[in-house]
């Protein structure tokens, strides 16, 4: 079943200011990668641009998939894999409807920490142990799977269980329903002043790995142009200000205001991986053509298709993004 067209999203005004505001549902994962929509909502730039912004975070990118797809949200923020898992018909789930999905911008290069239990000090104590993980098949599966094959251990010698998003994995890890499992800030730092430990860094695996990107349906796109142009131009707005130094502070307390997990005292690690190019953000939401190739790699390496990706444009259409930076720069 192919999803039918969808409607123009439905305006509404603002009630301070009477300006048409447009209203966007967006599911992404939990973490401190949601700080430009904090800041946003903070600051007014997404209203600035004639778009409000619904942020819900997600259980596990089945979840996220499944909802997308179905209309019940118009964006979502993801792993890159994700998009291209599902519009390769090999997502984890099944669909009720054909996915139109595409890449409409970058969101992080993400560092993704292998944190095990105390008790693990290296790849061969994992010999008999579970991981948990989000999917198997899909998102960050890949990237685990290439570090136990640099370091010669098998999958067949660990119990890979699915979990679901990055709150849920740590909670297992820590309360020791598993031994490892691959997690981002926060909760890396917290994993770490609990004393657990890191056994490999992605930085270490992989030159360049794209993390997250934006994706929307095409027909939704379609219909909602001007929308998804605001709500582009507003978070690259948004994105601008969290990366200025000058906000650090305010950044700070942004994260410390909306995750629990961080505190004062971790604020300032957090927010710095996180405005490092290496780690965190994408500078003006590009997408990292290398790190994106990797992906593709990993897929074709490891999905159970054994299918060879090799051309990552067929999943791209970069032309909102490049019409929303255009009308930015001409306002200045």
């Amino acid at each position: 079943m192919r999803p039918g067209k969808p409607e123009p999203k439905k305006i509404g005004f603002h009630m301070s200011t009477g300006k048409q505001i447009a209203e966007l549902k967006l599911i992404a994962f939990p973490g401190a990668g949601n700080l430009p929509f904090y800041a946003a909502d903070k600051q007014g730039f997404f209203e600035r641009h004639g778009v409000s912004v619904a942020l819900e975070t997600t259980p596990s990118s089945m979840y996220q998939a499944q909802k997308l797809v179905a209309g019940a949200f118009d964006l979502a923020c993801t792993a890159v894999d994700n998009v291209i898992a599902y519009q390769e018909g090999a997502g984890e789930v099944e669909l009720d409807r054909e996915p139109d999905l595409f890449i409409i911008m970058g969101a992080t290069q993400i560092e993704l920490s292998f944190v095990v239990a105390p008790e693990i000090e290296s790849y061969a104590d994992l010999s008999g142990k579970s991981l948990a993980m989000d999917a198997l098949t899909t998102g960050f599966a890949f990237a685990l799977y290439r570090m136990l094959e640099n370091a010669g251990l098998d999958q067949s010698v660990t119990e890979l269980v699915s979990v679901g998003s990055t709150p849920s994995r740590w909670d297992a890890v820590r309360e020791g329903q598993h031994a490892g499992t691959l997690l981002i800030e926060p909760f890396t730092s917290m994993a770490k002043a609990a004393g657990f430990r890191v056994l490999e860094s992605s930085l270490n695996t992989f030159e360049h790995y794209q993390g997250q990107v934006f994706t929307a349906s095409r027909a939704w796109a379609t219909a909602n142009k001007d929308t998804l142009s605001g709500f582009i131009q507003g978070y690259l707005e948004s994105l601008e200000w969290v990366l200025d130094p000058a906000n650090r502070q305010a950044c700070e307390a942004l994260l410390i205001e909306h995750l629990p997990a961080v505190t004062e005292k971790s604020a300032g690690p957090v927010l710095g991986k996180l405005v490092s190019p290496q780690t965190g953000l994408s500078p003006l939401a590009v997408i990292d053509m290398p790190g994106l190739q990797t992906v593709l790699e990993l897929r074709s390496q490891y999905a159970p298709t054994k299918k060879r990706l090799t051309d990552p444009t067929k999943y791209m259409d970069l032309s909102y993004y490049k019409s929303a930076l255009r009308a930015r720069n001409a306002a200045g």
